[in-house]
């Protein structure tokens, strides 16, 4: 948003205090609430009423009819893991909400004659807003005051072009300025405005559209159609069959279906994506939209911006030369030069004097300078006195050149250009030679020239008279090549897309030693057909002279063949582009359209936090992916375990307080450590197929091992003849075994080994061994071995299972391409 102070507020004073004060009485607020964050209300429902939680407490609440109390120890589990999820959203919101504040665009209003920055919240009915380029309309309105005012829709009606207003034009809330300034009347306020429902939904934090929820999702649908048939299984097994009373059969069935619910995948998913928020945050970096991190993580072509992104805002003039034949500047100096035969010539000096002064006044005639206009009007304060601009033409990206109509202190008049030489230079001309030498070593070069015609006309461009040549230095940001170089040892293609000259693109990516910048591309001679323009993309490191459409084609073509993109920038211009994109990345002092179609925004406008977001987004996908195995390995061994039950007619080995118990030191508690570790490995597709292809096997081995543990038990204590004193005896032998291997699992998904993944391991082991050698644990979760041959043939069969674990996972990994983990 430009400078208040800049803006003239004369005409249309805008509302007085008393007005204000009248209309937000009456509700006339544009209230439609801003957040990127659900509310507290949609936190606690959407983590407790669950459709696994509504089972979990349909089976605690049965348990709790039946008894014992020990039995519905997963009941509590549900409870805290609920709650944990509670918590670390709630942490989340607060981060985000915080960081929103920050970052929210303020548009500027007139209230009483007085230009201020409000928040959108606070605007009323009759309010008049400024706009300016990059600005972003709120509400609904009519144009006031327009000043070469251009307009993009597109993002509304599809429609690519600007359109030019004047007053009395309507705005539409969601539309973006591209060029010139104005200010437009409120006309629609609130939920009435035409985009504030899109509006809204755009900038809602949510955990939709990512390929890890829409995984876990498909394959909790699937666990739901199996556990129905499966209860009733049992049910009739227990009751039927084995002739259990109907209490213990209850018992029996609840430990069966149990541990089918992955329960703690859904809160770890949360909490892991939760965290990634807070620490994000932490690093002044607003994740718009939550998926943004899993989805930067998996990007392998990121698109940036030249300036702002690999250089700094702000630039410098560094030269001005002044082109032969520029004292040629006015028409009563072409008559007094021809009049004294050229006897007398305007010194060097004096032609630059007159240059910097209509440079100055070209300056002083955009109230809204760009980043170029703006290092000019520093640099030569000249054009303050004694000069006045009849029109004005401003810059706009896709014409790459502004003007004005001066007048100058003698009375001399004329039309003035100030843009990139090779749109306003015809190829060939000299002048661009000396262009390209300057672009060559990195610098921006801007043309300044006399038109022949009108401002208005639409050929104003053609056949005008170069008079002198601005170089600008641009500030390279001190952390672009240290980012770049992540990227490229990341595999991921780094591609630079920019409105200015291709060579001086390419000189200043050269500079950050960018891997192709040696041969910059002029786009304008890009094929426009989509997979030859993608081809020549792939080719392509650095592409200049790229209007704003056509960076959204270019973002397409690259998608086309299937690359998952990340585009970055800050200007206006990037607009179309970041909304077409997989990811798109804004500067937090980017345009306010730039802001609002951008899923993460930079706040601290530094493009070296993008490898934070990586390494965040494949820390959540790499570790998700790990726990999710371990999680899907139980419901594996449960359904057949629960399958074996049912066809050889034997009671169900477990009850639900033996499961609870391994899920807990197997599973709960290092997944939680597991989910929240670092992880660097580079995010694959197929989330659902990766993990399948890992559980399904292990489960089947997990659960027959167990089975044959079990049956051999009975039969061994049977044989034995020990009576009731070999009760829960075969259970405890299969508990055992079904721990070694679960253990032995966790084993293998904790690889690479580090000290703290050892010792996580190590106390999951401990811990069972306190629950066997403690009394009043034995007890508690009706454990006792009796006997060495069983405890030991357990152990055999548990290791047994265990080397068939590792043959299988490094075979599967051998056929699975690049490693994963």
């Amino acid at each position: 948003m430009s400078d208040p102070s800049q803006i003239v507020t004369t005409a249309h004073p805008g509302l007085s205090a008393a007005e204000v004060a009248e209309r937000v009485a009456r509700g006339e607020v544009n209230d439609v609430p801003v957040r990127s964050s659900r509310s507290t209300k949609e936190i606690v429902r959407a983590n407790v009423f669950t459709r696994f939680n509504a089972i979990i407490g349909v089976l605690f609440l049965i348990i709790l009819a039946v008894g014992p109390l020990q039995d519905g120890l997963f009941g509590f589990v549900i409870i805290a893991n609920t709650a944990i999820g509670i918590f670390q959203e709630l942490r989340a919101k607060k981060t985000l909400d915080s960081l929103a504040v920050i970052g929210e665009a303020k548009p500027v209003v007139r209230r009483d004659g007085v230009p201020v920055p409000l928040p959108t919240g606070s605007i009323v009915l009759g309010d008049v807003i400024e706009l300016g380029p990059g600005d972003k309309c709120v509400v609904d309105g009519e144009v006031a005051e327009a000043d070469g005012l251009e307009i993009d829709e597109s993002l509304l009606t599809g429609e690519a072009d600007p359109v030019l207003k004047k007053p009395g034009d309507p705005v539409m809330s969601g539309s973006f300025v591209v060029a010139g300034g104005g200010a437009f009347t409120a006309t629609k306020v609130g939920r009435e405005a035409y985009a504030a429902q899109l509006a809204e939904e755009a900038t809602r934090f949510t955990l939709v559209h990512s390929e890890l929820r829409t995984g876990i999702s498909t394959i909790l649908k699937y666990v739901t159609w199996l556990m129905l048939p499966a209860a009733l299984g049992l049910v009739v097994s227990q009751l039927v069959v084995q002739g259990h009373d109907w209490r213990e059969a209850v018992r029996r069935m609840v430990a069966g279906i149990v541990p089918m619910v992955p329960e703690g995948l859904v809160l770890l998913t949360s909490v892991a994506f939760a965290i990634g928020v807070i620490r994000l945050g932490r690093k002044q970096c607003l994740v718009q939209e939550l998926p943004a991190i899993e989805g930067l993580a998996r990007v392998d072509v990121v698109c940036l911006d030249k300036t702002g992104t690999l250089t700094e805002g702000g630039m410098d003039v560094s030269e001005l030369r002044v082109l032969a034949g520029a004292q040629e500047t006015t028409e009563a100096q072409e008559t007094t030069e021809v009049q004294e035969t050229a006897e007398v010539q305007e010194s060097a000096e004096a032609r630059e004097s007159y240059v910097r002064q209509v440079l100055g006044a070209l300056g002083e005639s955009d109230p809204r300078p760009n980043a170029s206009l703006q290092a000019i009007v520093d640099a030569y304060p000249d054009g303050k006195s004694g000069w006045r601009c009849a029109e004005a033409l401003p810059f706009s990206s896709a014409r790459k050149y502004s003007g004005a109509s001066l007048h100058g202190p003698d009375g001399e008049s004329g039309t003035w250009l100030l843009g990139a030489p090779d749109v306003l230079l015809p190829a060939g001309d000299p002048a661009l030679t000396e262009v390209d030498g300057l672009n060559a070593q990195g610098l921006r070069v801007l043309l300044l020239a006399r038109a022949a015609r009108e401002l208005d006309d639409p050929r104003v461009a053609e056949d005008v008279r170069p008079t002198a040549l601005v170089v600008l230095e641009q500030r390279l940001r001190s952390d672009a090549a240290e980012t770049l170089r992540y990227f490229a040892e990341q595999n991921v293609s780094a591609k630079v897309i920019s409105g200015d000259n291709a060579v001086s693109v390419g000189a200043v990516a050269a500079k950050l030693a960018l891997a192709g910048a040696e041969a910059p591309v002029d786009a304008r001679k890009l094929p426009r057909e989509r997979e030859e323009m993608a081809a020549a993309l792939d080719r392509g490191a650095v592409f200049g002279r790229v209007s704003p459409q056509q960076k959204r084609d270019m973002v397409g073509a690259l998608q086309s063949r299937g690359h998952t993109v990340a585009m970055t920038g800050d200007g206006v211009n990037d607009v179309l582009a970041l909304k077409d994109a997989d990811i798109g990345v804004s500067m937090g002092s980017g345009s306010e359209a730039t802001r609002a179609v951008a899923q993460i925004v930079l706040l601290n406008n530094s493009f070296a936090t993008l490898p934070s977001v990586v390494a965040e987004g494949r820390r959540v996908i790499g570790n998700i992916t790990r726990v999710a195995t371990l999680f899907l390995t139980k419901t594996v061994y449960s359904v057949l375990l629960a399958v074996l039950v049912v066809c050889t007619r034997v009671s169900y080995p477990f009850l639900p307080r033996h499961l609870t118990l391994l899920s807990t030191l197997t599973i709960g508690v290092p997944a939680f450590f597991l989910a929240l570790a670092p992880n660097k490995e580079r995010a694959r597709p197929h989330f659902v197929r990766r993990v399948m292809r890992y559980a399904i096997p292990s489960g089947l081995i997990a659960g027959a091992a167990t089975f044959a543990a079990y049956l051999l038990a009975r039969a061994h204590y049977a044989d034995a003849g020990l009576g009731t004193d070999t009760l829960g005896a075969e259970t405890s032998a299969a508990t055992l075994t079904l721990f070694l291997i679960s253990l032995w699992v966790l084993a293998i998904i904790a690889r690479p080994y580090t000290w703290w993944r050892v010792a996580l391991v190590a106390a999951m082991g401990a811990g069972f061994v306190v629950v066997l050698v403690v009394p009043w644990l034995q007890r508690f979760f009706a454990l006792k071995l009796i006997g060495a041959t069983m405890p030991w043939t357990a152990v055999a069969i548990a290791v047994a299972a265990g080397v068939a674990l590792e043959l299988t996972w490094r075979w599967l990994k051998t056929n699975d391409g690049p490693t994963e983990r």
